[in-house]
């Protein structure tokens, strides 16, 4: 089955003073569709690099990109940022609601870079947040609701387009435990309905519940005989 995501010897490397820092060295990785993907390994690894590749955010030095039936590689910053608002959702650490809005209009807020009237907005908007069990907070600002409710917002934000892809980066690390096992448990039921998700996560317990751990390391991907080692002694 061709990959939903796709990286071919993606090597990334930044001008620094001290001179080039490569981060990524010429990583391979699939996801298929519908998998569910951990991405675990430490600071300055390269985990929040490969995030960037797949969402578009940043491009490689070196290597091929394909997300979505799309190449990433060439695209512009125009065409690129309106590809990944319709295929692909983002959960941030920090939720980035805008506090100006109420929960409502940060979820709505995706649907206008899309065809999609008012009305239509709004009622996607109710029914997403249905879904993360947050209509009754609809009307509230952010600094209104707790961390948990926040990014339970967030993901249905990533959601209002209904992309083919949600990649969190950290989703769970400014939540208390049982917030983050909420939000955990809203993943598994997406990808029970057949959204893809690839997760950055330093959390070695969640990570081990989730069926697919890919441990980056030095800018490369270690082999999964590796990562089931460093999973069962906890490391």
């Amino acid at each position: 089955m061709k990959p939903l995501i796709s990286l071919e010897d993606v090597r990334k490397i930044y001008k620094t003073k001290a001179g080039q820092l490569e981060v990524l060295k010429g990583v391979d990785f699939q996801v298929g569709e519908g998998e569910f993907v951990a991405v675990v390994g430490p600071s300055g690894s390269g985990k929040s690099t490969l995030i960037n590749m797949i969402t578009g955010i940043d491009r490689p030095t070196k290597g091929e990109v394909y997300v979505a039936d799309q190449r990433l590689t060439n695209l512009g910053e125009n065409a690129v940022a309106k590809w990944r608002g319709k295929n692909v959702g983002v959960v941030f650490q920090f939720f980035q609601l805008l506090p100006t809005l109420t929960v409502l209009e940060n979820v709505m807020m995706p649907m206008y870079y899309t065809n999609t009237y008012g009305s239509e907005r709004r009622q996607r908007a109710m029914e997403l947040l249905e879904r993360v069990d947050l209509p009754d907070v609809a009307l509230k600002y952010p600094s209104q609701i707790s961390g948990g409710q926040q990014q339970r917002a967030a993901i249905a934000r990533a959601l209002a387009n209904d992309p083919k892809v949600l990649v969190g980066d950290e989703p769970t690390g400014n939540l208390d435990t049982v917030s983050a096992g909420l939000v955990f448990g809203l993943f598994e039921e997406l990808v029970a309905n057949g959204t893809t998700i690839v997760m950055v996560t330093h959390d070695r317990d969640l990570a081990g519940q989730v069926p697919h751990v890919v441990e980056v390391r030095d800018g490369r991907i270690m082999n999964a005989q590796e990562v089931d080692q460093r999973l069962v002694a906890g490391r």
